[in-house]
């Protein structure tokens, strides 16, 4: 798919490479988008300042990056009572970064993708669980995730807007 056209949003089911897409073979995909009428380098740079995460989503207890944002880079943070390190695997600024690694037995893949047009920012969030916690209950599982996911997306959309 080509980036140039006006309507194009990079489709993360796309062939990219290594850890670079969700695992569309895993037993928990959940994809999400919403649209915030603010302009993309706030947006973008409101969810990539990790460590401020705490200040706009309250289902994240605290979030610390270890070094400058890149492929790479990892950071831990903790929500819904789990303690998790992500590693960043693709980051193109402004316009997509994925992240993802193991906690508790779930292996996680997500990727966040934002366009904007026309003054408005469409953000996509598509994530990825396997692992035998997973398999056990795939629904309960899937649906927790997604209502993790719509969150993010309200406190996110809620906080840019509000800036």
């Amino acid at each position: 798919m080509s980036t140039d056209a006006p309507d194009a949003i990079l489709d993360s089911t796309t062939a990219l490479g290594p850890i670079q897409a969700v695992d569309s073979d895993a037993p928990v995909v959940v994809r999400l988008a919403v649209t915030v009428n603010a302009p993309l380098a706030e947006v973008w740079a409101l969810h990539t300042d990790i460590a401020a995460w705490p200040e706009w989503n309250p289902d994240i207890d605290r979030a610390d990056l270890d070094r400058p944002l890149a492929p790479g880079a990892t950071f831990t943070w903790r929500t819904h009572g789990l303690d998790i390190t992500s590693t960043v695997y693709q980051i193109v600024p402004g316009r997509r970064i994925v992240w993802g690694g193991p906690a508790q037995g779930i292996d996680g893949v997500h990727v966040w993708t934002f366009q904007e047009r026309d003054g408005v920012v469409t953000i996509r969030t598509d994530e990825s669980w396997s692992g035998a916690p997973v398999l056990a209950q795939p629904d309960e599982l899937r649906g927790a995730l997604h209502h993790s996911l719509e969150r993010w997306l309200h406190c996110l959309k809620e906080r840019a807007e509000s800036r």
